[in-house]
């Protein structure tokens, strides 16, 4: 009780945070204040509040409502805490880091941002705690819409067209949950997610509403391919809710396939999962093969967010298999591994939205092609940065690395025992997993070295220097959570499989062994990990000292050997020459892109011309209709002027007129 209680005041807070920094609009150190403030405030309490609802016993709480056919039930159980915690989680962290961000936005009107940042964490609280498909659906568009302002904020082309796009494929995925919550709603008599959960349809129904569900929070989750929203709406936003957009709101599309799936249809039938397993391969393979084209810091980290939703996926997928096929610790560890990886992502992708909003802060464009040399005038951004890279390139023993490994073993697991389609699923799963690993770490090998390493490449990049500490403190503190995870996994991993269980509706399931993560004959021990890696890289060092060994001569700084040319600038390693190899090797997928894109661009000119129309019919009516009826009434009127000389004795004579037209009529 005392958790539903906690989150109810953080959403209050996050209420008042927004209408005051609205308030304060005209004062923009006021209105930073204020959203930045109170949403760190806020998000602390329903960071308490989600913490406190892992492993504790669901609770749900009916507060009526006005509307008899659907109650506003709020309920934390396992799944909505740990969505709650990972929210909130980030929001503080988010929240620190605008006051500082959101000055380079003054007198553009940041008092409407914190309104709408707010207004956007609190209707995601409400979205994973809602009980019932109305609420949910008010809160789902909610979201969206809060969402879409802080998209379109910058008020150029790009951005409005981004947010037009990110508006038509929000509302096209809400309308497929709804379609979805709808069938239910017909089978169970009832909108609240406690009668769904008692009255499950026929297979068939039951299947149809899965399947829009998962195109509708697919959508949402930026799932491949319905994902041409997301490489263009994060990176128009504000990079404070590009972490938020990115590190959890794009979960909610995941928490919705798990809601419905799992929870609400107690898992369905083995072809759910194998088509989110699908799914979920597909989208992490091409998300990292479109990043690694990028030039652009924001879009790059985009298609990454695509790239690990299909990785949370792959482990969701396993647990659906699990589950309707009779495997528990499938099930299980599929879906521990599912969460954990939308813990870490969380984390690191927020880091790495926060780090390249500090280059942007610094440089003023997006264009990686255009820093270079960063690391040594920004080395809080750059240290932040380089943890975050390589956590989610899955390098031990960071939390991305810990997360992956469980869902290896998932697959492995799922693929030793199960049906023909799950053994001959499974194993490609985990061979595009593999790739997309090494792809993921070639891409930050490129944007890392890139932004901080070499030389500069402006003006702007040998002038930058490190940004204010509100923002270190924001990037510091998620790089130190990446390591925590990492290094903290056999005490996470219980949390996490208790959660699981419990979503499950099954007995948990042990993967931990003292210090050690233990599935089957495999074992992990990030900590002995850690103490391995750090005794490799003081080794040499020791064994130098131990044999007195000489050291070098002192490195001579003439230029590079460049095979007999003059050295040149250009011949520096650039974001598009370290990518090439493998835009040659993937061009068929790379022109799947341009088609798609393509037909964005026929849908952008017909939306055009149909505005053009639009307008065309509206002055068409007006010149037909209005226009003369509004020149005969303002005829009429100027005529009628005329009886209204201003002269005092013709206004006695027409009472007197009127009077005697009176008389007339009565005597009649």
């Amino acid at each position: 009780m005392y958790a539903i209680q906690m989150l109810i005041g953080a959403v209050m807070i996050h209420a008042l945070a927004a209408v005051t920094s609205l308030v304060f609009r005209r004062d923009d150190g006021a209105a930073i204040a204020a959203a930045g403030f109170g949403g760190a405030l806020a998000g602390l309490l329903g960071l308490l509040a989600g913490l406190s609802a892992l492993g504790a016993a669901p609770v749900a709480v009916d507060w009526g409502g006005p509307f008899p056919f659907a109650p506003f039930t709020l309920r934390l159980d396992g799944l909505s805490g740990l969505m709650v915690a990972v929210i909130s989680g980030l929001t503080v962290v988010a929240s620190i880091y605008s006051l500082a961000y959101v000055r380079e936005y003054a007198g553009r009107g940041v008092g409407a941002m914190g309104f709408f940042t707010n207004l956007f964490v609190a209707s995601m609280l409400l979205v994973v705690t809602a009980d019932d498909a109305f609420w949910f659906l008010v809160f789902f568009e909610m979201m969206s819409l809060a969402s879409y302002f802080l998209v379109i904020f910058d008020q150029n082309e790009e951005a409005v067209s981004a947010g037009f796009l990110y508006f038509l494929v929000a509302h096209a995925g809400s309308v497929a949950i709804m379609a979805a919550f709808f069938l239910m709603a017909n089978s169970a008599g009832s909108f609240s997610f406690a009668a769904f959960r008692a009255h499950h349809p026929s297979e068939t129904v039951a299947s149809i509403a899965f399947v829009l569900a998962l195109a509708g929070f697919g959508a949402k989750a930026g799932m491949i391919p319905l994902h041409v929203w997301l490489p263009r709406a994060h990176p128009a936003a504000p990079s404070h809710a590009s972490a938020l957009m990115s590190g959890v709101m794009i979960k909610i599309g995941v928490f919705g396939i798990v809601k419905v799936g799992i929870d609400l249809l107690g898992g369905g039938v083995a072809w759910w999962g194998l088509l989110v397993l699908a799914l979920g391969a597909i989208s992490s393979v091409m998300g990292v093969i479109y990043a690694l084209a990028e030039h652009d810091i924001k879009k790059l980290l985009a298609y990454h967010s695509v790239e690990n939703i299909g990785i949370i996926l792959l482990g969701v997928g396993t647990g659906m298999i699990g589950l309707s096929t009779g495997h528990p610790v499938v099930a299980a560890l599929g879906l521990t591994a599912g969460l954990y990886h939308l813990v870490n992502h969380a984390v690191f992708k927020g880091l790495l939205f926060l780090g390249a909003g500090s280059v942007i802060f610094r440089m003023h464009t997006k264009d990686m092609e255009k820093m270079g040399g960063l690391g040594r005038v920004m080395p809080w951004t750059s240290f932040s940065f380089l943890i975050g890279a390589l956590a989610i390139s899955a390098i031990p023993p960071l939390n991305g690395f810990v997360s992956e490994w469980l869902t290896y073993q998932g697959l492995f697991v799922a693929a030793l025992d199960g049906s023909f389609a799950t053994r001959l699923a499974t194993p490609i799963a985990a061979t595009l997993l593999a790739l997309t690993g090494a792809l993921a770490v070639m891409c930050f090998v490129k944007a890392y070295g890139v932004i901080f390493s070499g030389a500069p490449r402006s003006r702007r990049a040998a002038e930058a220097t490190e940004v204010p500490a509100a923002m270190v403190i924001g990037m510091v503190a998620l790089a130190l959570a990446c390591v925590v995870l990492g290094l903290a996994a056999p005490l996470v991993v219980p949390v996490l499989a208790a959660a699981s269980a419990q979503i499950l509706n099954q007995p948990a399931t042990v993967f931990v062994d003292g210090a050690m993560l233990s599935v089957g004959e495999t074992a992990l021990s990030t900590p002995m990990v850690a103490l391995l890696l750090i005794g490799l890289a003081t080794l040499p060092v020791l064994l130098g000292s131990l044999f007195a060994i000489a050291r070098r001569a002192p490195r001579v700084g003439e230029a590079p050997w460049a095979c007999g040319y003059l050295p040149d600038g250009h011949m520096a390693v650039s974001a598009h020459s370290f990518a090439q190899p493998i835009r040659m090797f993937f061009r068929p997928l790379y022109a799947i892109r341009k088609t798609v894109a393509a037909v964005e661009g026929w849908v952008d000119r017909r939306f055009d011309g149909f505005v053009a129309a639009a307008r065309r019919s509206e002055s068409a009516f007006d010149d037909t209709l209005v226009a003369p009826v509004t020149r005969g009434v303002g005829e009429i009127g100027r005529r009628a002027q005329i009886i209204q000389g201003g002269d005092f004795r013709i206004y006695c004579l027409y009472i007197v007129a009127a009077l005697i037209a009176l008389l007339l009529v009565t005597l009649r």
